[in-house]
């Protein structure tokens, strides 16, 4: 084990997240708004999203698209600790980019939202010369931040210009199925304006036909759903409820305790000491 790491989540400018720890850790739910290219140094990352579950290991790295909702748990190597570095490409990066180089705007993407890439020399060495600013400094400047954040665009574009597609569409979340969404999708723990954005529907349309939809508020049937589903977990798979908590989207073993007790009239324990 390197013992010289301190464990250590630092973020730079609103560019750059690094990540060091010595025990496995759970992500938080996350609404991603923008790009990420991700490079994992040691250890592995393990990624639950809305179209499945990935692993991105040691040297390889991860191209997210904006707008989607993750889970991730970050796990150490055996003799080593965690680390990554995670870029943040937003959209105005891209677009004062686009401009400086002459790229037109492209066609809506429709491919897959998580990319796993295997880097070159070249990316290789860019991340590697994020580690003394993210490991040393606890702030990098403005500029500096822009300069390295289209380094990592021209690097990707470099690598593969295909990337093209995804970096550069600039359309916003188009109206999809509102049921169909919120039944794969209930479980991350996000604000209700994020669901909103993501079903491409202001906040109002979507508290709307969210209440045409299932005759009920978004909260109290998001409530209803993660504990109908930790019900079933407990009782028919025999699943722990330090286990299910989190990945039903409750945002502590407390708030989860007392809403299944006043759901169900017992509490988990009881529940799972009950006969079947």
């Amino acid at each position: 084990m390197d013992e010289k790491v301190i464990p250590v989540t630092r973020v730079l400018e609103d560019s750059f997240v690094y990540s060091c720890t010595f025990e496995q850790k759970r992500g938080y739910e996350q609404f991603v708004p923008h790009h990420v290219l991700a490079f994992q140094f040691s250890g592995e990352t393990h990624i639950q999203h809305q179209n499945g579950k990935l692993t991105l290991k040691k040297n390889q790295m991860l191209l997210a698209q904006k707008n989607q909702l993750t889970k991730s748990i970050k796990l150490p190597a055996t003799d080593k600790a965690y680390k990554s570095i995670s870029v943040i490409i937003m959209h105005t990066d891209l677009q004062q980019y686009a401009l400086a180089n002459s790229i037109h705007k492209s066609k809506k993407y429709t491919g897959e939202k998580n990319l796993l890439l295997k880097p070159d020399a070249f990316l290789k060495g860019y991340f590697n010369s994020l580690l003394p600013y993210v490991e040393q400094s606890k702030k990098i400047s403005k500029k500096l931040a822009t300069i390295k954040t289209n380094e990592a665009i021209e690097l990707l574009l470099r690598l593969k210009p295909s990337l093209k597609s995804i970096l550069f569409d600039f359309s916003e979340p188009y109206k999809v199925d509102l049921e169909k969404f919120m039944l794969q999708n209930y479980h991350y723990n996000v604000p209700i304006a994020h669901f909103a954005k993501l079903t491409g529907r202001s906040l109002a349309s979507f508290k709307r036909d969210f209440e045409q939809t299932f005759r009920t508020s978004p909260r109290k049937w998001l409530q209803e759903k993660r504990l109908v589903e930790a019900h079933h977990l407990i009782k028919q798979k025999k699943r722990k409820p330090t286990e299910i908590y989190l990945e039903l989207g409750f945002e502590n073993l407390s708030h989860f305790y007392t809403s299944f007790k006043q759901k169900f009239g017992i509490t988990p324990e009881m529940l799972i000491q009950q006969k079947s």
